[in-house]
């Protein structure tokens, strides 16, 4: 194996050497993100995992593949969750550190296990075989107290997607104490419903449950089959108008290899278009190719793009991690992104 660069009383911070490090930074937080990061073995030969003998060690998570997008991008990006006391609980910490985020809130839970993955090497253009292991780890126990330490005077925007949710009933609870503290102190919200539909234990139970976070959230990033699924509404017009109606200011549907929609506010006035998608030659892995478009628009509002420049970049960043293999490795820092949009905009004559 090779290495990649709900009782709330019976979890405790993790303290290391880190602690002068930015993990525990008395720098405010910019953006904040939530969920469940897990250790992740990814097959090293195609074929059934029974028969593998070779696994690379990463992590994954597409709450913490966002955080990580933004981090890369130069954002201060605090991450709250739960590990296990064990070895695979501090390699996700010493990694999602490594990679910039903010892990102050990040604790330690003695009582549960860090969760874990495994992941078949895909095929090309096909979604690969996955295996979970992460039901009654320690994230799946974090409930509303975990929210009750941060510090939301300063945060810009929260980042949430609608797995967490799914994990556990306390984790809901969660997910909605993070959402009215947010909204109170005035951070913009974003929400990818990233339906996992095994999780639930129901169909309208996730419908309704991931429905009513989407209406409070600012903008809403949802594929067109889970919109579909979601508001039983057929086209992306409708979709989009489902969640207008009820509360959110935008919402930016994907639409995968054809691009996306927006519809939203622009101005004071009601506007819809949509975007074509980049031009992909070879698609190597589809796994993450949302998270990074949710990078790409999350940031790209953050840095006061207009909305269709906001698109231009997530469809960009979204085309680029299907050419990559792995999760978050197709996920730029600031200066290749310039680079990248330098190059788009010399190729198409489109501001970016």
């Amino acid at each position: 194996m090779s290495d990649h660069p709900s009782a709330s009383s019976t979890h405790t911070s993790s303290h290391s050497s880190s602690q002068s490090s930015q993990a525990t930074s008395s720098r405010p937080l910019e953006i904040l993100a939530f969920g469940e990061a897990m250790a992740l073995l990814v097959a090293e030969s195609e074929g059934d995992l029974a028969q593998v003998s070779h696994y690379e060690r990463r992590i994954a998570g597409a709450d913490t593949n966002v955080a990580i997008g933004l981090a890369r991008l130069g954002f201060h990006v605090g991450w709250l969750s739960r590990v296990g006391h064990d070895s695979l609980g501090r390699y996700l910490r010493h990694t999602l550190e490594a990679e910039g985020l903010d892990c102050r809130h990040l604790s330690e839970d003695a009582l549960a296990p860090t969760g874990l993955m495994f992941k078949a090497r895909a095929k090309q253009g096909e979604d690969p075989h996955v295996e979970y292991f992460r039901q009654g780890s320690a994230a799946s126990r974090m409930d509303a107290s975990d929210a009750s330490g941060v510090d939301f005077s300063a945060l810009r925007h929260l980042h949430a997607t609608g797995i967490p949710p799914a994990v556990s009933t306390t984790c809901r609870e969660l997910s909605f104490a993070l959402f009215d503290k947010a909204r109170a102190s005035g951070a913009s919200i974003s929400f990818d419903p990233n339906l996992r539909p095994t999780l639930w234990s129901s169909e309208h139970e996730m419908r309704e449950t991931l429905n009513q976070l989407a209406c409070q959230a600012d903008w809403v990033f949802p594929g067109l089959s889970e919109g579909q699924l979601l508001t039983g509404k057929k086209t992306p017009e409708a979709v989009a108008g489902y969640y207008l109606e009820r509360g959110a200011k935008a919402v930016i549907i994907k639409l995968g290899p054809e691009g996306s929609y927006y519809r939203g506010v622009i101005g004071g006035q009601e506007a819809a278009f949509s975007v074509p998608g980049q031009r992909v030659d070879k698609v190597i892995d589809t796994v993450g190719a949302g998270d990074a478009f949710a990078v790409g628009a999350v940031s790209a509002l953050l840095d006061g793009l207009s909305p269709r420049d906001a698109m231009l970049r997530a469809n960009l960043l979204g085309s680029r991690a299907v050419q990559v293999r792995g999760d978050m490795e197709g996920l730029p820092d600031r200066a290749t992104l310039d680079e990248l949009e330098r190059k788009l905009t010399s190729v198409d004559g489109v501001a970016s």
